[in-house]
């Protein structure tokens, strides 16, 4: 007979394990099951080199407060490292520009672009502060019932509107108009250096389908700016999700490796528990699914349990990534011409990607099917923050590239000449601004769309379980009327990126899902 659990949560990322900590807080005892031999999900740091080790996929986070605070990472062994330079963006002409957390010293960095520009920064660095303070807010609630809202629906989306009727007749009708807008248009309203509107434009479309000049591609960008403070770890990204895994079990969580869920078991309608590949069933009063809702509700449960209309909306959710990464272990640190040895800069994020025009390019050549021929790259060098990375005197690089679409036109990513050509072409795109790159590279990590899906288990190879669109936020997330982490069998809910918030390592989630969780949990006891 299988043995009962209070809940099974399917898959050990880090929203799993979020939701996994509030619910053994609260007293119950969740079972998380991580198919591979290591929890993280997309948040993993692993040896890809004898002696080098990388964040493999995501490099960078920004963690909830609250969570960091709830989980007390800092005393499972986190250690953030929040450099002081945002992001450095370099041009083909040996200059670069270089954005600090200090406003005024970017602004002094941006008068050698254009005085007009380092006067309209400070400005525009405050109107997107006190958009993102609203949106943060949003990003924190449960979307609200459409067709009855309960109380706290109305009680919260009251909250939002006083903070957005607290920013003033003028910000707060920009932050209206600013949603919708392309990004590259809200960059052109500010700014007239393109290097500088480049920089803004790349936020918004970073691990999308979209491209600078697309439609509601400003949001993203203000998404990704309520997010807050984008960190590294020291350990790489991996450390982030090993302390969530010791915080959840400290609570009273049980974390299981090498347990693939096949199947969710449904029963009248209700989740009853779930089979492993072993044949293992497990019976529990509640299963949480931390895949994205494709693989959920098409693969793990049987799709002729649900209505036809929300099956065929789910197979409409859009999820065909755009995103490689690539990672290097190299014998030295390479030269960048525009950095001369900079220290700071090259310790942040490092964009490849001078000019709208530069992205919006990249952009065209994946929606025909090709992987962008002068890609659009975010580069970090973790091991000069954290020399234990690799050994001594050399060093990593971790390479975000798109755009590299999930299906080819001509071919399949199965096909190693594709592979090849990808790492070819990001090494050459970076080489042009760190010209001895390529005789430092001992070795290469090559992680494609597909690699994505099968290794990873992101369908379609989508970083953030499903596009960022207009379409699909908030309310929309993933499908229209189920946007509140439940779904339509009783007992089966959401905790991934493919709901709301849904915008990258921030837990968000994960904490939103265990509030709505615990609330059904607790009516029923």
């Amino acid at each position: 007979m299988p043995n009962p659990r209070d809940i099974v949560i399917i898959g050990g990322g880090h929203n799993g394990l979020v939701t996994a900590f509030y619910l053994a807080r609260a007293g119950f005892k969740p079972l998380v099951l991580e198919r591979r031999h290591q929890v993280g999900g997309a948040a993993i740091t692993e040896e890809f080199h004898p002696g080098f080790r990388s964040s493999v996929l995501a490099h960078s986070a920004a963690l909830r407060p609250d969570l960091i605070r709830d989980m007390d990472l800092a005393r499972h062994s986190l250690k953030l490292i929040t450099p002081e330079v945002e992001i450095t963006t370099l041009s083909p002409d040996g200059r670069a520009l270089i954005l600090r957390r200090d406003v005024a010293k970017s602004a002094q960095q941006i008068g050698q672009f254009s005085q007009k520009d380092a006067t309209r920064y400070p400005e525009f660095r405050r109107a997107v502060a006190q958009a993102a303070a609203v949106i943060s807010k949003a990003l924190a609630m449960t979307p609200p019932q459409i067709e009855a809202p309960g109380s706290a629906d109305l009680f919260g989306l009251l909250k939002l509107g006083r903070a957005a009727r607290a920013l003033g007749k003028k910000d707060m009708f920009s932050l209206l108009r600013w949603g919708p807008m392309a990004v590259a248009d809200l960059a052109a309203k500010f700014f007239e250096t393109e290097l500088l509107r480049a920089t803004v434009a790349a936020q918004g479309i970073f691990g999308t389908f979209l491209g600078p000049w697309s439609a509601g591609t400003a949001l993203v960008f203000l998404l990704r700016a309520a997010d807050g403070e984008r960190s590294f770890a020291q350990g790489g990204i991996g450390a982030i999700t090993q302390a969530m895994a010791a915080a959840a079990q400290k609570a009273g969580a049980e974390i299981r490796t090498g347990a693939e869920v096949i199947e969710i078991r449904i029963k009248n309608g209700a989740a009853q528990g779930v089979v492993l590949s072993t044949g293992e069933e497990i019976l529990a009063r509640a299963v949480i699914s931390n895949a994205d809702p494709k693989r959920t509700f098409l693969k793990l449960t049987d799709p002729v349990l649900l209505e036809p209309s929300f099956t065929r909306r789910l197979q409409n959710y859009r999820m065909n990534g755009t995103v490689a990464k690539v990672n290097l272990a190299l014998s030295g640190l390479p030269t960048f011409t525009a950095l001369n040895g900079n220290p700071e800069a090259l310790a942040s994020r490092i964009q490849i990607g001078p000019e709208i025009d530069y992205l919006e390019r990249a952009f065209d050549e994946s929606k025909y099917g090709n992987f962008s021929r002068a890609p659009y790259l975010e580069v970090t060098i973790p091991t000069l923050a954290d020399p234990s990375l690799a050994p001594e005197g050399k060093h990593v690089i971790s390479i975000y590239m798109q755009y590299a679409p999930y299906k080819l036109k001509n071919s399949g990513w199965q096909d190693e000449s594709q592979r090849v050509a990808l790492a070819d072409t990001v090494v050459k795109t970076l080489a042009q601004y760190a010209p001895n790159l390529p005789e430092k590279i001992l070795s290469h990590q090559i992680i494609t769309p597909l690699d994505l899906d099968e290794t990873y288990g992101l369908t379609g190879g989508h970083i953030f379980h499903g596009e960022l669109a207009l379409d699909q936020i908030f309310t929309m997330r993933p499908i229209l009327d189920w946007a509140r982490y439940r779904t339509p069998i009783e007992n089966l809910y959401l905790c991934g990126s493919g709901t709301h918030p849904g915008t990258g390592l921030t837990g968000g989630s994960g904490a939103n899902a265990a509030r709505e969780i615990l609330k059904d949990l607790k009516a029923r006891q």
